[in-house]
């Protein structure tokens, strides 16, 4: 993991080959084959090198100090969360577009997984761990297919507040934003879409693997537009059933 730790450690403290090689007393050229694996620094070079970023030596070749930006929340639950963090160790928004959803349900506990999502920045955000999904569909008009739910992250079932939404992930169902009934009695989750066209389901709550609660969304499109898409829906229902009827009597 050498010339891994060494190149992050110096883009890390912005440091620049050249500021680096003089501090070491070395050409930069040596550093630079240092950093490519080309070649390995002597014990000597090595303590220097490990005094220098104030990294024990064993770490500096052996782990992987990259990953060290990237925590490991361990919750009652939900078992754990990685989550990255930015420059001033403050938690950034990871997103999980379509593309990225089936690598997410099998990684989401990947720290070098969650490092490589794209990242948001959004100002005045509460205190908390945030992420924004993706959604597809149209379960959940008017919020339309394509539409990213900036979500915060609960650490217990007992925390989600009936009739309020939430990206529920399971293994069962993959990714789903629903609003949400908590059944103790049945230890299940009721979910059910805003969309009527859509029936409630249930899923065990021994199956959810993370929830995250609905805190704002960013959509492209207008609302007019989803709400006379649901009208067009409910109307085309509507007909049918009339057809249906009329038959029946006839």
């Amino acid at each position: 993991m050498l010339n891994k730790n060494l190149k992050y450690l110096r883009q890390k403290n912005k440091i620049s080959q050249q500021v680096l090689s003089e501090a070491m007393e070395i050409p930069r050229s040596t550093l630079g084959d240092y950093e490519r694996g080309k070649t390995e620094p002597s014990i000597s070079m090595l303590i220097r090198l490990s005094d220098y970023f104030d990294v024990r030596v064993d770490h500096l070749i052996k782990e992987d100090l990259s990953l060290s930006d990237y925590e490991i929340m361990k919750t009652k639950l939900m078992k754990v969360l990685a989550i990255s963090v930015d420059a001033d160790n403050e938690g950034n928004i990871e997103l999980v577009d379509t593309k990225a959803e089936a690598g997410y349900l099998d990684s989401y506990q990947n720290p070098e997984y969650i490092r490589d999502l794209p990242k948001l920045q959004l100002p005045k955000l509460p205190v908390g761990t945030f992420r924004a999904f993706e959604i597809q569909g149209d379960s959940m008009l008017p919020i339309e297919t394509g539409s990213i739910i900036i979500a915060s992250y609960l650490e217990s079932l007992a925390d989600i507040k009936d009739n309020k939404t939430y990206i529920v992930i399971s293994k069962r169902d993959g990714l789903v934003y629903k609003r949400v009934l908590t059944d103790h009695e049945r230890q299940v989750l009721v979910l059910i879409s805003d969309n009527e066209l859509f029936l409630p389901y249930d899923i065990p709550m021994s199956e959810v693997d993370e929830i995250w609660q609905y805190h704002c969304h960013i959509t492209y499109s207008d609302a007019k537009g989803a709400s006379s898409k649901i009208e067009a829906q409910l109307g085309d229902i509507q007909r049918k059933v009339t057809s249906l009827y009329e038959r029946a009597q006839a």
